[in-house]
């Protein structure tokens, strides 16, 4: 999964640090990253904290992310 993020990456302008921020993953993924769709994606992935908290919010949602696309990318590998 990392060499098709750093792929996605190197095809942007600007750098993205996709493996530590949750918004430069959504860059990377051509997902708008503003605040309000970043709450939106903790409601939608059931954040148990404050959304308020934006720092402990975007941690927990660019591990969420992770976790997800890692599962999704290993159910696409096996069926290849």
């Amino acid at each position: 999964m990392a060499p098709i993020l750093d792929q996605a990456v190197a095809a942007k302008k600007e750098k993205l640090e996709w493996r530590t921020s949750i918004v430069d993953l959504m860059k990377a993924l051509d997902l708008d990253s503003s605040l309000s769709e970043r709450k939106a994606l903790a409601k939608e992935l059931n954040y148990p904290g404050d959304t308020n908290d934006s720092a402990a919010m975007n941690v927990w949602l660019h591990k969420q992310v992770l976790i997800k696309l890692c599962r999704k990318w290993r159910e696409v590998y096996r069926q290849i």
